[in-house]
């Protein structure tokens, strides 16, 4: 078993380590997938008043950026006239800061803005019959990419050029597990390990003094080397075609990935950024990518099957992370 370990340590956690603490968990559902915590709970917790805080907070993320929601906001930006301007709540303005840095980083291998493409496709809320035409995919690139975008971050204003439309699901609910934790974190729960649909972090440390443990999910029929990482103030993605089947899109050619790669998990300080990340390393492939996350400082690894063969990629950077 491969250990994968933070590189620093939150000394202040094992300081107000309350070993006494019962570890609860509570489930819902949210984004078309699951979400679950499980947190060390102070005396005199309420559960119920937690999951309901929970809900609510989810549920204004899905009222501001779902694309599958008629009416949310990221819903009416994609439907606004061209030349208008929105101002975004906290929120989405985040996403989308964090969104267009990653995209300009990773040179559109992700890109917030690419909804005409993930609805040509049928990858989005309404179904097609068959797969795009040429002309149909140049048509929706025309009408996509984040270069195109205007966002002045001060005021949180963007704009929008006309036809475009954001898909934000490759950073959404990445950010929506940061959200979940700081609200834990906020009502005096700094000690959780917060999930949705397979992303997680982990804040602090169990009532034992262990971390959070979490084992990297790997493709079902591949063997590879189990990988367990302490989640203690980290948090972990993994992007792959295997769970929804191929769905992923290469936003520079508006058609779907020939990297061969199958998964692309990344661990980073926020759930946000290793969602993005992972997209964007599943994008880019197993040589660029890995060049890239090391340039950048990216604990990534990627899985290509190439004739029922698996192999793994790790980045410089995960790999300072095992255990000797």
């Amino acid at each position: 078993m491969r250990i994968a370990l933070p590189l620093t340590i939150n000394a202040a956690a094992f300081g107000a380590r309350d070993p006494s603490a019962v570890v609860l968990d509570l489930h819902g559902e949210t984004m078309g997938t699951s979400w679950s915590v499980r947190f060390a709970a102070p005396a005199g917790t309420d559960p119920s008043s937690i999951h309901a805080a929970i809900v609510a907070r989810l549920a204004e993320l899905v009222a501001e950026m779902s694309h599958w929601a008629p009416n949310s906001l990221l819903s009416r930006f994609n439907r606004s006239p061209s030349g208008t301007w929105t101002t975004l709540p906290r929120d989405f303005a985040h996403v989308m800061t964090r969104g267009l840095a990653i995209a300009e980083i990773t040179g559109g291998a992700f890109d917030p803005a690419i909804g005409r493409l993930v609805d040509a496709w049928g990858f989005g809320p309404v179904p097609v019959a068959c797969p795009p035409s040429t002309p149909e995919i140049e048509t929706a690139r025309a009408t996509s990419g984040w270069s195109r975008l205007s966002f002045a971050p001060t005021g949180a204003h963007l704009r929008q050029p006309g036809g475009i439309a954001l898909d934000l699901s490759g950073i959404a609910k990445g950010h929506a597990v940061d959200a979940v934790a700081d609200l834990l974190h906020d009502v005096g729960i700094p000690n959780a390990l917060v999930e949705i649909g397979g992303e997680l972090v982990g804040r602090g440390i169990r009532p034992d003094g262990a971390p959070w443990w979490v084992d990297l999910e790997s493709p079902p029929g591949l063997t590879l080397p189990p990988l367990r990482i302490a989640l203690h103030g980290q948090a972990v993605a993994t992007s792959g075609d295997y769970r929804r089947g191929a769905h992923t899109l290469d936003p520079r050619t508006g058609r779907p990935i020939d990297t061969a790669v199958v998964s692309a998990s990344v661990i980073h300080q926020t759930a946000l950024d290793a969602d993005a990340w992972a997209t964007a390393l599943t994008v880019l492939g197993p040589l660029e990518g890995i060049e890239l996350a090391n340039a950048n400082g990216i604990a990534g690894r990627l899985v290509t099957e190439i004739d029922g063969t698996a192999q793994e990629y790790l980045s410089p950077a995960l790999s300072a992370m095992l255990e000797d």
